[in-house]
């Protein structure tokens, strides 16, 4: 699969782009650090209209911009809460892909990189809003495979 990068690891830099045409927007400053290059996989749509969140778990300096071709191996479940106007508190569902560079060993998701992107997640919008996102189960790399083949574009 490929993802482009959105947001170097290690950076509270969000940056913005249309995810379908990859035309840069803007950049905001979030609360938190990125701890892994992330960015999305290109040729999907998810739930919330985008294309599908990711995750590289590499130390490897990944720039925003790049292509990087890339394996799950795993999913991370996340719903996120916002407010409208209308319709008050709405719930959404935006799984994150958990993703390795090919060639690397690692086949599933250490409880320090659950910890690590729990935390990331529960605070990176502290600036903003009291945090209403929640993070649920972490899941294999079968699971992410199929959430991955359902939110293909046709």
């Amino acid at each position: 699969m490929k993802v482009f990068i959105e947001n170097e690891a290690g950076s509270d830099q969000k940056n913005l782009y249309n995810e379908k045409t990859l035309e840069y927007r803007k950049t905001v400053t979030v609360s938190r650090k990125y701890p892994y290059p992330y960015g999305f996989i290109l040729d999907t749509s998810s739930g919330d209209g985008d294309n599908l969140d990711c995750f590289i778990i590499t130390d490897k300096a990944l720039k925003s911009g790049q292509i990087i071709e890339c394996e799950p191996i795993g999913l991370m479940e996340q719903v996120e809460k916002s407010w409208d106007e209308t319709k008050g508190d709405v719930e959404e569902v935006d799984h994150n892909i958990l993703a390795v560079l090919p060639g690397d060993n690692q086949n599933v998701v250490s409880d320090e990189v659950k910890t690590c992107l729990t935390d990331f997640v529960l605070h990176v919008f502290d600036h903003i809003r009291p945090n209403k996102n929640r993070v649920g189960n972490f899941l294999n790399k079968q699971e992410a495979l199929e959430h991955i083949e359902s939110c293909k574009d046709v």
